[in-house]
């Protein structure tokens, strides 16, 4: 399986480079970027053959299978579209797109060609909430309620990295994304009732710097949302699952019980990683002829779920 990683430069290119080389079979020969000098730079640090600036000159090659979308969000949709109609499969970072207009495109696009597409919902992959899957399918646990907290520390426009970026961060479109998608494949059920508040934009970011979210499912369970970049103190996001048998913390691919005793997940995966685990799905999908978990089809709930949060805001 022969991979391009557009957006290869930015921190979660790098994350998704670092999680194909640990699988077997898989080269990476082409990378894109915005800049000329840092994608060539990067290309030759790391031995891959070809380095471009323009996506369009990477599908044209005939050593890339598939691509993996790392790049701003506001080009996903035109750009998982034009790997779609040239026949490639592609597996888009999270969220797919900022609107679900955009989501339902590429999902229109995705059963007009037939060529694979996959949103990059790490958070079914993280061995943390598949062991908490894999309990809720064997009939041992329900979810309650899900308490999240989703907290940066963000006044101005750089990545993960710490380096500046081209596009704007969101609270809803983004980060709220991996957990509205989580609460509705733990649960097996769309949210039938939400809401979303928002605190001040920033005056220059034009965006809201804290959010709060509110969700239920038809069963009962409900899911309550904290986010915020003015948090400061540890980042990243949190999850607490209060289940009828018990309650459990998850924190990325690490997982404890409600006492802060960690939880074996030995042979919940292959890795311990989550990134490295869904490019293996993507991977094994396109293999296989099958569609992925965490195909655009199976999370366009989760972006028609934001779209009904987002009108809350107005």
């Amino acid at each position: 399986m022969r991979i391009c990683v557009a957006g290869a430069y930015g921190a979660f290119g790098i994350k998704h480079l670092d999680a194909l080389s640990a699988i077997e079979g898989v080269t990476v020969t082409s990378v894109m970027g915005p800049t000329r000098e840092k994608i060539d730079k990067l290309a030759a640090d790391r031995g891959i053959g070809h380095a471009a600036t323009d996506l369009a000159e990477c599908l044209a090659r005939d050593d890339v299978d598939a691509v993996i979308l790392a790049t701003p969000t506001q080009l996903h949709a035109e750009q998982a579209i034009a790997c779609m109609k040239a026949g490639k499969p592609v597996l888009i970072e999270i969220p797919m797109a900022d609107s679900v207009a955009e989501s339902e495109e590429i999902c229109r696009v995705q059963k007009e060609t037939g060529v694979l597409a996959m949103a990059g919902q790490v958070r079914r992959y993280n061995p943390s909430h598949q062991w908490i899957k894999n309990k809720i399918a064997a009939g041992e646990l329900k979810v309650q309620q899900m308490d999240v907290q989703t907290y940066f520390f963000r006044r101005s426009n750089m990545n993960a990295k710490g380096e500046p970026r081209s596009w704007t961060d969101h609270l809803l479109w983004h980060h709220a994304c991996h957990t509205v998608d989580l609460f509705q494949y733990q649960t097996g059920e769309v949210v039938s009732e939400c809401y979303g508040l928002e605190g001040p934009h920033h005056p220059e970011l034009g965006i809201a710097m804290d959010m709060s979210i509110g969700m239920k499912v038809p069963s009962g369970a409900i899911c309550t949302l904290s986010l915020s970049f003015n948090n400061d103190g540890p980042f990243g996001t949190f999850f607490r699952y209060i289940c009828d048998n018990g309650t459990y913390l998850a924190r990325y691919d690490d997982l404890f019980d409600g006492k802060e005793q960690p939880i074996d997940l030995t042979g919940v995966a292959v890795s311990n990683n989550g990134i490295e685990l869904i490019d293996r799905e993507f991977i094994a999908a396109i293999e296989e002829g099958r569609e992925p978990n965490g195909s655009v089809h199976q999370v366009l709930d989760a972006m028609r779920t934001l779209d009904r949060i987002e009108k809350c805001f107005t």
